[in-house]
């Protein structure tokens, strides 16, 4: 799938009736764009070195470049953001970076009040997100919390429509059950 000229996988994984995993893969690093980024700082640095013959210009050039490209592999380049839904546990959200590090957190099921499919206006324009609405554990009938999903890959909405479907299946499997007991 395309949005924005990135390209957008879905991986929906059904482990069980009430059990579901959906993974969002990005498109990978661009080694063009962090190339020319790098070239451009390091042009630019040599410049200044000719301008000022200080090589210290030059060294914190390619200092500040390499820990630049440290920073944005290990805490803003996402290649994968995955959500484990198990109907009897909770909702597992999942962030791979780049450099391979992942930050995942986990929200209990008696804590989901819905999973919803938000909109909001961003530079001139409407974009869909899913959001997870959390219980207020004073007021069970109100929404304390909403914890957005996918914000990195920002899916196109017939992907949010496809996982809001299947977690609503899972709520609703939940909800019979509990009625039952």
């Amino acid at each position: 799938m395309e949005e924005r000229g990135e390209r957008i996988a879905l991986q929906c994984r059904q482990h069980s009736a009430s059990c579901r995993e959906f993974s969002v893969r990005c498109q990978p690093v661009q080694l063009r764009s962090l190339s020319a980024a790098t070239c451009s700082v390091w042009l630019a640095a040599y410049w200044l070195f000719v301008l000022t013959q200080n090589s210290m210009v030059l060294s914190a050039a390619i200092f500040i470049t390499l820990i630049g490209l440290i920073v944005y592999l290990h805490f803003v380049k996402i290649d994968q953001e995955s959500l484990l839904v198990i109907a009897s546990l909770g909702i597992q959200m999942t962030s791979s970076y780049a450099s391979g590090k992942e930050s995942t957190t986990f929200i209990e099921m008696s804590q989901v009040k819905d999973v919803v499919i938000n909109e909001a206006i961003y530079m001139q324009k409407v974009i869909y997100y899913l959001c997870i609405l959390l219980r207020d554990p004073l007021d069970p009938q109100s929404v304390s919390e909403v914890v957005p999903l996918f914000q990195s890959s920002k899916p196109r909405l017939d992907c949010l429509v496809e996982v809001y479907r299947s977690c609503q299946e899972i709520l609703e499997q939940r909800k019979t059950v509990s009625q039952i007991l």
